[in-house]
């Protein structure tokens, strides 16, 4: 059998073990100022600034995630798949509807603070969280779904062509992360108005050839509260981090109703 000689590890001091390792990629120490509320200690949203080492590579929710982990616990967001799919960390960053997670921090002007809150026009629950209810209540009433009079052949799906694939696959894209809604000034004052994630939505079934409920969808968007409260003032799309042009939908959506059928 062979033996083998225990061999000492060379003596370390604490300090160089406490030492992170020299990557030679430089960092940046950068202040975030974050609008905070707790409903249980404050009366109004107050401003707290952090300072957070960080690389150019970073997106702001690793700063969020530095600060929550290892400087400030009590730090209310979402998030989920951190990827911009799932959406669900929609928040205002230096005054824009953006996802932190597709926020990288070399895009921004890190010789300032950046200021960080909750997005608008739906309640405030706790610091950058905001309750959805009334967004996807509005989502739920324009039938965001397919509805087909017709039965495919047993064993066969609803065909579509291409072409007819190409009128709504941009509004296919939308993730609901209210980003373009809560960006709307018409959404801010108008607790009624559908907004344009919702208007979005329906126009990815109001002009899908399979569906056959589209002049049910174009009577409810033709409400006072509907399509015509649209202000074409371009933040939603804008603010669109899916890139869907949310604006050009809406009006499509407005010429279907003026022509009566999509």
């Amino acid at each position: 059998m062979t033996s083998f000689a225990a061999v000492d590890a060379p003596e370390t001091s604490a300090q160089e073990s406490e030492t992170p390792a020299d990557t030679g990629i430089q960092s940046f120490l950068i202040t975030f100022i974050i609008r905070r509320f707790d409903p249980e200690v404050d009366e109004e949203p107050r401003w707290v600034d952090y300072d957070v080492e960080l690389y150019a590579t970073d997106r702001v929710l690793d700063a969020l995630h530095k600060i929550k982990w290892e400087v400030d616990g009590s730090l209310t967001f979402r998030r989920s798949c951190a990827h911009g799919i799932c959406g669900s960390d929609a928040m205002r960053i230096n005054g824009r509807n953006r996802l932190a997670c597709k926020t990288l921090i070399k895009d921004l002007d890190i010789s300032k603070p950046i200021y960080v809150e909750a997005i608008k026009g739906l309640p405030l629950e706790k610091d950058l969280v905001v309750d959805m209810e009334p967004f996807f209540a509005s989502f739920r009433e324009v039938q965001p779904f397919l509805i087909a009079n017709s039965t495919p052949e047993k064993g066969k799906e609803r065909v579509q062509t291409i072409a007819d694939r190409e009128i709504f696959d941009d509004t296919t894209k939308c993730i609901l992360c209210a980003a373009c809604t809560s960006s709307c000034p018409v959404f801010w004052t108008d607790g009624q108005y559908f907004g344009p994630a919702a208007i979005v939505n329906a126009h990815r079934f109001i002009f899908d050839s399979r569906d056959d409920a589209g002049d049910v969808r174009l009577d409810i968007l033709n409400d006072k509260e509907g399509v015509w409260r649209c202000r074409t003032t371009f933040n939603c799309t804008e603010a669109c981090p899916r890139g869907i042009e949310v604006t050009k939908a809406i009006a499509e959506v407005k010429q279907a109703v003026l022509r009566g059928k999509a």
